[in-house]
């Protein structure tokens, strides 16, 4: 079997994806604020993004025979972020913390997906991992200049 610990880490992402995908949807419902009117139409960005993600792992993982979750509940069942019932009492920037949090979780299944398809020898995957850490990179500067903040990304 080719590429069998890459392939793990690619279906990590699927699911983490999608939760990931909840987790900015209910940023985009539940906002309220100082910010409202630009943050509420980014976050259509940010979910555009994250489905392309999603899209182009599961993609990734089907050419290197490897089946995608794709169901909500290998989703739920697998994924790494948490889930939480959507509420009207967070400040704007508790939502943008949320994000910014699980962007860096997302960061760091990603470096570990580098590490462990070069060390198999997957340059595609590498590939694919590389691109869309620099994406998250750049999401992260921004959600943490929205909080006043440096982007800590090494943090």
């Amino acid at each position: 079997m080719k590429y069998p610990e890459t392939k793990k880490i690619l279906n990590q992402a699927v699911a983490d994806l999608n939760q990931m995908i909840a987790v900015v949807r209910q940023t985009h419902w539940y906002m309220r604020g100082r910010g409202f009117m630009k943050l509420h139409p980014l976050m259509d960005d940010f979910m555009d993004d994250l489905n392309e993600q999603m899209d182009v792992i599961s993609e990734r993982l089907i050419a290197i025979d490897g089946a995608p979750y794709s169901t909500l509940g290998e989703y739920v069942e697998n994924t790494k972020i948490p889930d939480e019932k959507g509420r009207w009492d967070r400040t704007m920037e508790e939502r943008l913390e949320i994000l910014v949090k699980d962007y860096r979780y997302l960061n760091d299944l990603y470096e570990k997906g580098l590490e462990t398809a070069d060390k198999e020898g997957d340059a595609a995957t590498n590939d694919i991992f590389t691109g869309f850490k620099a994406a998250n990179d750049k999401r992260i500067w921004m959600l943490q200049a929205e909080l006043g903040k440096a982007p800590e990304i090494d943090a």
